[in-house]
């Protein structure tokens, strides 16, 4: 059976292009997001944020000798008293890269330091707060048990698993696991590919006088940033007047040139008398009214071989409608799998907040925590969409559902880090 296409998704019973909640509509774009398929060998340094185009199986195991867990000695677990302190007689050291070459009998004990390999015929590893020195004579408390403190060749990994799998995004985490394993260059997907440009008259470049009605464009800054902290490799065609053969250019150039396409502007009813007949000619897109506030209007579809999202105009609107659904699909298309979802957890509000129900609100909020502990959230101020400032302000979204009304202060909500979503 062929892949369902963008317009018969659209004549679902239940699809509402005027009313589309945040959820559905995610769901919707899902349905059509294939990773990128080229791939590109990079020496570790130069792999962090990418994503893993294969598992990472290990070549050794990890780690690769049995090791102490803690300073002490090293003994035979035979050796242990039944009741009472167990004394023993040390007779060398084992420090982390410097073995103990001999091999440790009954009533012998050898130092041993954190990561030091535990000598043949020993088992255990009794850590120095339980142990008195005497000399050469080492006693040991009472109530230590065979194996303890002993970390086992493979206990980590074993050498031929699977260390890391395919999808996974690069985090400095993941290159000290692969540089522990001795690994130096590993396979990625290709950086994806951003092309980007706002439509609109009034729009002027930063350096341009401004006339009459024109304001500076800042959307293709904020997506400029965006897209960088996501690891996008960006193309930024600038303003594009609203002039039907110029949009028509950007459009093709983008499409022709990106993986992806992004817009701002030419989305809202009114806006869209060149972008939607232009759209409609050049490619397959839809258009919504998203049940959500900011960023009600969004378009989603394909130009030619590539994705596009058509934001709102509206500063604010820009970053929320990005956040809720461009930065998750960009991560599928970028071979990550799973996607992790941005967490939210629970803050209690301090002031009352207005809200009508029937849509999704992303409130701007400032999340900070009390001398008690306890986490405390409350807006940045006006919530208007054109208010950049309050984005500035804002560490957080104060996540309202569609169900909820007007919030009382000293209620529990819903909010999500602003800080590391991108």
């Amino acid at each position: 059976m062929p892949p369902l296409t963008i317009a018969q998704a659209s004549c679902a019973d239940d699809y509402d292009p005027n009313s589309m909640p945040v959820a559905k509509a995610r769901a919707f774009i899902f349905q059509f997001l294939e990773p990128v398929q080229a791939t590109v060998r990079l020496p570790i340094r130069d792999a962090l944020g990418r994503v893993l185009a294969e598992d990472i199986v290990t070549p050794l195991d990890v780690p690769s000798h049995r090791n102490s867990a803690m300073d002490g000695w090293a003994l035979r677990g035979a050796d242990l008293a039944a009741e009472g302190e167990t004394t023993l007689t040390e007779i060398g050291a084992s420090f982390a890269g410097r073995p103990f070459g001999g091999s440790v009998g009954a009533g012998e004990c050898v130092r041993i330091m954190t990561g030091g390999v535990v000598p043949e015929g020993s088992d255990t590893v009794v850590m120095q707060e339980r142990s008195r020195v005497d000399g050469k004579r080492i006693a040991f408390a009472p109530g230590q048990k065979t194996g303890q403190n002993v970390r086992e060749a493979g206990e980590d990994l074993a050498k031929g698993s699977v260390a890391l799998t395919r999808g996974r995004r690069i985090r400095p985490a993941e290159l000290g696991l692969i540089a522990s394993l001795g690994i130096g260059e590993v396979r990625v997907y290709r950086t994806l590919r951003v092309a980007f440009f706002s439509t609109g008259d009034e729009l002027k470049g930063i350096g341009t006088p401004l006339g009459a009605g024109e304001i500076y464009d800042s959307n293709r800054y904020t997506l400029h940033g965006m897209l960088k902290r996501l690891g996008c490799d960006v193309l930024d065609l600038g303003v594009i007047p609203d002039d039907p053969p110029a949009i028509e250019r950007a459009f093709r150039e983008a499409a022709a040139s990106a993986d992806v396409v992004i817009t701002s502007g030419g989305v809202s009813v009114g806006e869209a008398d060149f972008v939607k007949p232009m759209l409609a000619k050049l490619g397959e897109v839809v258009f919504w009214k998203i049940a959500m506030k900011p960023g009600r209007p969004l378009a989603y579809g394909k130009i030619g071989d590539a994705h596009f999202f058509g934001l709102p105009g509206n500063p604010v609107s820009v970053m929320a409608t990005f956040y809720q659904f461009v930065r998750d699909a960009l991560l599928v298309l970028m071979g990550a799998n799973p996607v992790e979802p941005v967490p939210t957890f629970r803050a209690t509000c301090t002031v009352k907040l207005k809200k009508a129900p029937g849509r999704t609100e992303f409130q701007r909020g400032i999340l900070s925590r009390g001398t008690d502990g306890l986490w405390t959230v409350r807006p940045t101020g006006e919530q208007g969409s054109g208010i950049l400032k309050s984005m500035s302000d804002a560490n957080c979204f104060i996540i309202l559902g569609d169900a909820v009304g007007n919030v009382e202060a000293g209620t529990t909500v819903e909010v999500q880090l602003l800080e590391g979503v991108v």
